[in-house]
């Protein structure tokens, strides 16, 4: 069976790596919903294109559409573009969005303490970033708001796995941007 790359799947178990058009490393594997592997062959969700640079609006908006969704994985890749591609001055506010993203996908897959470590990681970022210059709302962001909703959910976390054991529904736990 081919596959995008114009390889065949033996060459997969025979140690070729994937490779985009320029030769990069890419794993061309399908993901499910929260970005886990799946096997070649497997009806996959489709994934974000990389590199894609979108006016902060247009960020939010698609992130916000991925988290309610249940796609914080996909969300993330959003904010990753962002954060690699916009302003210097808010790189931290990206990355920390992203790290949020990731928490939450962390937390649907069932790994409490990337969940709630990832959780807290972000909201520390966005709360620093938004000190740095009395900085509340960037792009109509709620900061404040999203700190708190990545705290209370890292606790959340850590508290029904002691429990439960269980993974978050990543669609119900997805937070409001705006």
């Amino acid at each position: 069976m081919g596959s995008s790359t114009g390889r065949r799947d033996d060459d997969r178990s025979a140690g070729v790596r994937d490779r985009d058009e320029e030769g990069r490393a890419r794993n061309a594997r399908p993901r499910d919903g929260l970005g886990r592997p799946l096997p070649y062959g497997a009806a996959g969700v489709a994934r974000q294109p990389e590199g894609v640079v979108r006016t902060p609006e247009e960020t939010v908006a698609e992130a916000q559409a991925l988290l309610d969704a249940g796609k914080p994985f996909h969300a993330h890749e959003v904010f990753e573009d962002a954060w690699k591609s916009g302003p210097e001055a808010e790189r931290t506010l990206w990355r920390g969005l992203a790290q949020l993203a990731v928490g939450l996908t962390h937390a649907a897959r069932g790994n409490v303490t990337g969940g709630a470590r990832l959780l807290r990681r972000g909201a520390g970022a966005l709360e620093e970033w938004a000190g740095a210059a009395e900085r509340r709302r960037p792009h109509g962001i709620d900061l404040a708001g999203l700190a708190r909703w990545a705290r209370e959910l890292a606790e959340t976390v850590e508290d029904s796995a002691a429990v439960e054991g269980a993974p978050v529904d990543a669609r119900e736990a997805a937070p409001r941007l705006r």
